[in-house]
């Protein structure tokens, strides 16, 4: 419990330190969040390198996207992801039916508009991971309702 809450802090401090930074040198919303993005690369290759050392190689790449689902989702947000969806054909979404960095804002459609914010560290975190495990992939968000979202996960061919 009280790990989780020192993430939830250290996210939120995270987002506010890059969008104050931002006003100080006057970059743009888009800027700030691929810096937000590029924070959550890094530590998704670092924590996916941790997790996996003891771990057997997977198959195919649907079997990673399910260690990323089960094992990565539930080490960094103590829930495995609710639904995994593919059409086999490289293109995955991750949906989450009540995710934690979503939830302290009110639910509903106010707050809907700073939603890619507290989405970007996450989609750079399951970009790293991916990327560490050798499968290249963009990683974007969507938000409908809060606190629910979902991931689209694109693999792309090398």
């Amino acid at each position: 419990m009280a790990d989780e809450a020192l993430f939830q802090f250290l996210h939120n401090e995270l987002i506010q330190y890059v969008y104050k930074s931002s006003e100080q040198c006057e970059m743009e919303n888009a800027r700030c969040i691929t810096k937000l993005e590029n924070v959550g690369f890094r530590v998704g290759q670092g924590l996916i390198e941790r997790f996996t050392k003891d771990t057997a190689r997977f198959k195919d790449e649907l079997d990673i996207m399910k260690f990323i689902c089960k094992d990565f989702w539930t080490s960094v947000f103590k829930k495995q992801i609710d639904n995994l969806r593919t059409n086999h054909q490289g293109i995955y979404v991750l949906q989450d039916n009540k995710f934690r960095l979503l939830s302290q804002l009110s639910a509903g459609k106010q707050y809907l508009e700073h939603a890619p914010k507290y989405l970007a560290f996450t989609c750079g975190l399951v970009r790293g991971g991916l990327s560490h495990l050798g499968v290249k992939s963009i990683v974007t968000a969507e938000v409908s309702l809060m606190p629910a979202c979902k991931f689209q996960v694109m693999i792309q061919k090398m």
